[in-house]
């Protein structure tokens, strides 16, 4: 059955009662009048269609009535669901018009990106070949210094391996010079108690710069201008040169000194040169003919007045210098291996 909104189940409920009214007057004036059975059969017949009809017709009234309610609940419900949606549409409305107005902007902007994207790629494929460019140059640049760096560690390496040679030999150097000055100073002691009864006569004995001095004023050994040793003076030379005999690595050399006066006659010597040098040789005569010395270890030298030790007392300066150094040959040999 068709659905109908209020007033159509009003007006079929208007029609329907007034059809019913018909059919009771129908009725009631076909019963008050004289009429044959038969047509009495067809007015009840008819009454009974009527009767069935008005139930029926109660029937629907009732249920279009039911309906109606329903109808008017839910219309209810849907305008107000109706007017959500229109307030919802409103605001979705606004929304897209708000983002449609960015998506505007956004579009502008994107297009505006996209040219000055554009025009910054042909400007930066010029600024890229130049940067590829320097950065050659700068690869190339940073293998000579590789090279370089690494010509540098190969130097290094081989000056420390160098100095660790030079640390080696300074050791080896150091330990020499060491025995050196202890095998000095053990001489010297050796040579101070062997001549410790002179030290009183003119006789001193002095290290220095690794070598010994022994100096012998002249009046131990010898007679104003003479070149002959004295009795006294030879005693102490044979005690120095007893205990020099057995030092073979030592290099003594025998120096002669005089004072400023020149000699008065004219044999030799004729002048303090000669005088200088002839007690020295007449020192290393004494020394080698009385001990083992080697006289290759020996050397006569003459310094005439020149070297003084006191410029105002002659006598100290009229002397004779004996000085001891160790033989050095081992330690040159070390220096010149390096």
């Amino acid at each position: 059955m068709p659905k109908l909104n209020g007033s159509s189940q009003h007006l079929c409920l208007k029609s329907l009662v007034m059809k019913l009214f018909s059919c009771i007057l129908f009725v009631g004036f076909a019963m008050s009048a004289c009429v044959p059975a038969k047509k009495y059969n067809e007015l009840l017949e008819k009454e009974k269609q009527c009767s069935s009809e008005l139930e029926k017709y109660k029937t629907n009234a009732l249920n279009f009535e039911a309906d109606a309610k329903d109808f008017k609940t839910k219309y209810e419900v849907l305008t107000k669901e109706l007017k959500q949606l229109v307030a919802d549409s409103s605001q979705l409305g606004n929304r897209y018009r708000t983002l449609y107005a960015k998506y505007d902007r956004m579009v502008k902007i994107n297009e505006a990106l996209e040219t000055n994207y554009d025009k910054l790629r042909l400007s930066g494929a010029k600024e890229t070949a130049t940067l590829n460019m320097d950065l050659e140059a700068k690869k190339i640049q940073l293998q000579k210094r590789e090279d370089e760096l690494l010509q540098l560690e190969q130097e290094l390496t081989a000056k420390q391996q160098r100095i660790a040679m030079q640390e080696a030999a300074l050791s080896d150097l150091n330990e020499l010079i060491q025995q050196q000055e202890m095998a000095t100073k053990a001489l010297k002691e050796k040579v101070a108690k062997a001549l410790q009864n002179f030290e009183s006569k003119g006789l001193s004995i002095v290290e220095k710069n690794g070598k010994i001095y022994v100096s012998m004023e002249a009046k131990l050994l010898f007679q104003s201008g003479s070149t002959t040793v004295e009795a006294e003076g030879k005693t102490a030379l044979i005690e120095l040169a007893k205990v020099l005999e057995t030092e073979t690595e030592l290099e003594i050399i025998v120096e002669g000194h005089t004072d400023t006066d020149k000699m008065a006659g004219t044999k030799h010597p004729k002048n303090n040169w000669e005088l200088s040098v002839l007690r020295s040789t007449s020192v290393i005569g004494i020394m080698t003919g009385n001990s083992a010395l080697n006289p290759k270890q020996l050397m006569a030298a003459g310094r005439s007045a020149y070297h003084p030790v006191d410029e105002s007392n002659k006598a100290k300066n009229r002397r004779i210098e004996i000085i001891i150094s160790p033989n050095l040959d081992e330690l040159y040999k070390l220096i010149s291996e390096e």
